[in-house]
């Protein structure tokens, strides 16, 4: 065969591939084609209860679809596959069941795969335009997997007795009938997902899902906005942005849970400013901020900068009800283990909220003379400005200057949980590691200054690239 014919032949089967790609929704999912990151991120999560709050259009229907395919096929890239799945599709109603998660289902489910459909209303030969009740679906270890279809319409009693191995929420369920969901995948060690615009305000999502995910092993949620999804125009973007007030963008663009007031840190990403913990080198180590409590919790961070300024929450002791001698030996166990530096006695340096000055009847010294006697050196010369203070971390938050350790749990939950009230001022609670991190952030904390050894190499490279352009230039 000549060489032109050889690059022909080459060409033919080029273009065959890509209509065949084409004309396969999933396989174009499958090879990264239709798939942004944090669609990925949701299926390569390991933990059994997963959410996406996304916004409208930002594809977080399209990932739930895919993973319920994934699951019937036995082709789930990042699972133990196995035959005879049962799961369950969940919608609010049939009507949206129909408009949405059957269609999305159905645009990823090749014909050729379908064994069976047994209709709740409509005709099969036109599935797409009825309410189906299940689907049976061939699974490639060669055995038949079923998908139901449930309305939230049903009741809590139409979702008992059933053994599954997993079910998706397509929008936010009542709470009776997750728990009953919930119930069904125990048996088989199944698992639940959820893709859910939230739209209905503080609901027991936000307090079970949300709020937990940073502590329950078992719970992971993810936010997906419009400009996660490449895919989107973005002259569609920029028209719907500006025909929708802050809060319906809230929700509807970035998917966040909202209040009437609104939360004051509305910056913190968790996706972003939440990190798993590494080594963090030694000169990055700054300072120590301490929100006291005994009866309330104590509050107690432990914080880094980088070369570039960025500000690290590297570890956090949190407790309510102990005296000062058991913060103290906590806080001293929790340095020993960070590796964090202390003066030639051996004593921590902190700052502490001013009122750690006051003497009250339960002692004649006060809660910083009593540290300060235990080896932590308090500094009660602090930023109290509560307002100045929240604007200073905002604009950390914004410009993605704050990076905080998965290990900070309290951390991460107040920060989802800090609402405004009336006019200027927060709601008084559940605020104290969020004080220690003001306080912090308040006493302008500065970039760690590089080595002086490695800035000579920096200089180095910039010369070398300077010469080197200024060749290229001539």
């Amino acid at each position: 065969m000549k060489e032109n014919e050889i690059l022909n032949a080459l060409l033919n089967i080029e273009k065959e591939e890509r209509r065949r790609i084409d004309n396969n929704k999933l396989l174009r999912y499958n090879t990264g084609e239709k798939v942004h990151k944090k669609q990925l991120a949701f299926h390569k999560c390991q933990k059994r209860n997963r959410w996406v709050f996304g916004g409208n259009r930002s594809g977080k229907t399209e990932c739930g679809a895919v993973e319920a395919v994934w699951w019937a096929r036995g082709i789930h890239p990042y699972r133990r596959n196995k035959k005879d799945v049962a799961g369950w599709i969940v919608s609010l109603s049939y009507e949206v069941q129909r408009d949405v998660a059957q269609s999305k289902f159905l645009s990823y489910l090749n014909p050729d795969w379908i064994e069976d459909i047994v209709m709740q209303s409509g005709k099969k030969a036109s599935a797409e335009y009825g309410v189906i009740d299940y689907i049976l679906i061939k699974n490639v270890f060669g055995g038949v997997s079923k998908v139901s279809f449930k309305s939230c319409d049903q009741g809590r009693e139409k979702f008992q007795g059933a053994s599954l191995d997993f079910v998706w929420f397509d929008e936010e369920p009542p709470k009776d009938i997750y728990d009953e969901c919930r119930m069904r995948v125990v048996d088989r060690m199944g698992e639940i997902w959820g893709t859910m615009t939230p739209l209905k305000g503080l609901t027991w999502v936000y307090d079970e899902i949300y709020l937990n995910s940073s502590q329950d092993e078992e719970i992971w949620h993810e936010h997906v906005e419009w400009a996660d999804n490449p895919f989107l125009n973005q002259e569609e973007v920029k028209s719907l942005t500006k025909c929708m007030d802050e809060e319906t963008l809230s929700s509807r663009r970035y998917g966040r849970f909202s209040e009437a007031e609104g939360i004051v840190y509305k910056e913190f990403d968790q996706s972003r400013d939440v990190i798993e913990p590494f080594d963090v080198p030694f000169e990055w180590q700054d300072q120590i901020s301490i929100d006291p409590g005994l009866n309330n919790p104590l509050a107690c961070l432990f914080f880094a900068v980088d070369y570039d300024g960025v500000v690290y929450v590297i570890g956090e002791w949190y407790m309510a009800g102990k005296d000062v001698d058991y913060h103290t030996n906590e806080i001293f166990k929790l340095a020993k283990k960070l590796g964090w530096h202390t003066d030639a006695k051996g004593r921590l340096t902190a700052l502490i909220d001013s009122a750690a000055d006051q003497h009250t009847l339960a002692s004649a010294k006060s809660v910083s003379e009593l540290f300060y006697d235990r080896g932590i050196l308090v500094n009660t010369n602090v930023n109290k400005q509560l307002f100045s203070g929240i604007a200073q971390v905002k604009s950390y938050f914004s410009e993605g200057k704050i990076k905080i350790f998965s290990t900070c749990v309290n951390l991460i939950r107040e920060l989802k949980t800090y609402w405004w009230g009336k006019g200027d001022k927060p709601i008084k609670k559940d605020d104290h590691a969020l004080d220690a991190l003001r306080y912090y952030i308040s006493s302008k904390p500065q970039a760690t200054k590089l080595p002086v050894a490695y800035e000579g190499e920096i200089v180095k490279d910039k010369q070398r690239l300077i010469k080197s352009l200024s060749r290229r230039l001539k």
